[in-house]
């Protein structure tokens, strides 16, 4: 399902970011200081992530059930309240890398500012269209930049694939599913990052002290790693992945910045989030 681009004016989307940045608290205990980002102007903003819907949403095999039920009705009770019962990875969704490794940072660990990164989408349509294991490789992200330019420090890193067209709950060896990104194939499939390309980006301090890879699929690793090396990877120091984006077709290839909303629960490995592309 499509999200629903936004138009608003730079300055109440600056001032809503500001305000994010700078009333963002570590928990219970402790208030994190306000960082200082040097942002452009925005005249767009779109939401990257789907909605919330238990009927609609899939779940990683293996993950929680994802509920949601009616606890309070306007007419019955005054107010319209519902009860949400999922696991912290349910649907559009960050993760911390305490995710994958003891003693690094929870979502209450993170600084302000590593949830407000310059973004870049990388488009692989073409090449998942004949291979939905495709792996992304260092060639594949040099010929982008000889095209749009060095990808920026501490960056999220976007990748297109398409998979998104097929977002729903079912499964069936012979049908198109979001498990196998429409290959009609019953395995678990989906294109990613090659872990040589993950390293380069480190190298090259693209996923820096902050950053983050995100896709518009279960998460930036190929589906034929089943250990997951590339999350592994960047789960480290402040960054994240980015996991079942959608509507990336709404920012432009370069330019544009992201702002990850949601829950920064004590000890979380991440949460079900609201990511807000901000385009000039």
């Amino acid at each position: 399902m499509r999200s629903r681009t936004m138009i608003a004016a730079a300055a109440l989307v600056l001032t809503a970011s500001v305000a994010y940045v700078a009333g963002a608290t570590a928990g219970s205990d402790t208030v994190r200081t306000a960082e200082r980002i040097a942002m452009p102007g925005f005249t767009r903003v779109a939401f990257l992530s789907h909605a919330n819907n238990q009927i609609k949403t899939p779940v990683f095999p293996g993950d929680p059930a994802f509920r949601m039920t009616t606890v309070f009705t306007v007419p019955k009770d005054g107010f319209y309240l519902q009860y949400v019962k999922e696991g912290e990875h349910t649907g559009t969704h960050y993760s911390a890398p305490c995710h994958f490794h003891p003693h690094q940072l929870c979502a209450d660990q993170m600084d302000p500012g590593d949830f407000v990164l310059p973004a870049v989408v990388i488009d692989i349509r073409a090449k998942v269209k004949h291979n939905v294991d495709y792996h992304v490789t260092v060639r594949d992200i040099r010929d982008w930049e000889s095209v749009h330019g060095k990808i920026p420090n501490d960056a999220a890193v976007l990748l297109r694939t398409g998979c998104d067209r097929f977002w729903g709950p079912e499964i069936g060896r012979d049908i198109p599913t979001y498990y196998n990104c429409g290959s009609a194939d019953g395995r678990f499939r989906q294109p990613g990052f090659s872990k040589q390309a993950v390293k380069w980006l480190i190298r090259r301090g693209v996923l820096g002290r902050r950053g983050a890879l995100g896709t518009d699929t279960f998460g930036p690793d190929p589906g034929d790693d089943p250990n997951f090396v590339e999350t592994s990877l960047t789960l480290h120091r402040h960054r994240f992945t980015l996991e079942n984006l959608t509507n990336l077709d709404a920012m432009p290839a370069t330019g544009a910045w992201i702002v990850i909303g949601g829950p920064r629960n004590r000890h979380g490995s991440g949460a079900p989030s609201t990511i807000y592309a901000l385009s000039p």
